[in-house]
């Protein structure tokens, strides 16, 4: 491997000349600097790049941090994340949380220690005292962590009230919802969104909500007790689209035929909801949007530049497939 050393005797130029070249730091005459750039050319050289980051505090690279990246809805978030920040060449490190309080803390001490530039989260456990004594801009991605915290995320609440309404309009009149955790934001504007509309068309019942994880064979477990108790439910909107997945699964377990007598909506727009058998009906979020949309935001405070909105709430679409039709 070429060193910087290497580079400066081909250049006939000190060391800290080359250093001031590569930085773009410091007097350098132009006849100079175009020698030293030639040199790095001609041998191919590459700066050490933690050498850099050591240097300058900062190392072109952000975390993003995720809750579970088995479930599809975060890869196609960090695809989008990843197509920004690349474009302006910063380097992604990908952490899965499991949701777990003290292993988000960990990725914000590993990530302040290798110099990283700012951070993507997805939580719901983390609160402003937990991350008072990190100095790198912060941007929450798919629910709100704090007031003070820029983020984006999507209506919750006029998603699920437009998955009930369609169940409704689609002839369902007994609809169970399995919720997300209570302890996620998101989850609980679903719920929300999902109450009110029942409870505006007077079909709302208590006993036809059942929690679940955001995971398919927990939703699966949860809606194979509540349709094994309750027979003649005939929707369900599930918490997001792996949930609805587990919801169909257990439906064929005990001999339901969706949508002819059970219809089923999901909730993110993932694109296995378009594999499965029947394809699912969701309420899509746009997730490349969102994905990329925090991702510039956190480049821009990275930078200093002025920006001109830190909270964003983007409009969802109801996408009909087959799971809901006639």
């Amino acid at each position: 491997m070429v060193t910087i050393r290497e580079v400066a005797k081909r250049a006939g130029v000190s060391v800290a000349t080359v250093s001031r070249v590569l930085n773009d730091k410091g007097y350098v005459n132009e006849d100079t600097r175009k020698t030293v750039l030639a040199a790095i050319e001609e041998m191919n050289y590459r700066p050490n790049s933690v050498a850099r980051s050591l240097y300058k505090k900062k190392s072109k690279t952000i975390g993003l941090i995720v809750p579970d990246i088995t479930n599809p809805f975060f890869p196609q978030l960090a695809r989008a994340v990843e197509d920004v920040t690349n474009d302006s060449d910063f380097t992604v490190i990908l952490c899965n949380s499991d949701d777990n309080l003290q292993k988000e803390i960990r990725y914000f001490e590993m990530l302040q220690q290798k110099y990283a530039d700012g951070v993507l989260i997805v939580s719901n456990t983390l609160k402003p005292e937990h991350l008072k004594d990190f100095n790198f801009p912060i941007v929450a991605l798919d629910r709100p962590l704090d007031s003070l915290i820029p983020y984006v995320t999507c209506d919750n609440y006029e998603g699920a009230r437009r998955a009930t309404l369609h169940l409704i309009e689609s002839g369902c009149r007994k609809i169970a919802h399995i919720r997300g955790p209570e302890t996620i934001t998101n989850a609980n504007e679903r719920f929300r969104g999902f109450k009110g509309a029942a409870r505006e068309m007077g079909i709302y019942d208590d006993d036809l909500v059942i929690s679940a994880g955001y995971q398919l064979e927990s939703a699966k477990k949860s809606a194979f007790q509540l349709l094994s108790k309750y027979p003649d439910i005939d929707g369900v909107f599930a918490g997001n689209d792996v949930m609805a997945i587990g919801v169909i699964k257990a439906a064929e377990r005990l001999g339901y035929e969706v949508p002819a007598e059970l219809k089923v909506v999901g909730f993110d727009g993932i694109e296995f909801g378009e594999i499965v058998s029947p394809e699912l009906t969701t309420v899509a979020q746009p997730i490349y949007k969102m994905g990329s949309t925090a991702a510039a935001l956190l480049l821009d405070l990275i930078e200093g530049r002025p920006i001109s909105q830190k909270d964003y709430t983007f409009e969802v679409d109801l996408v009909v497939r087959r799971s809901t039709q006639k």
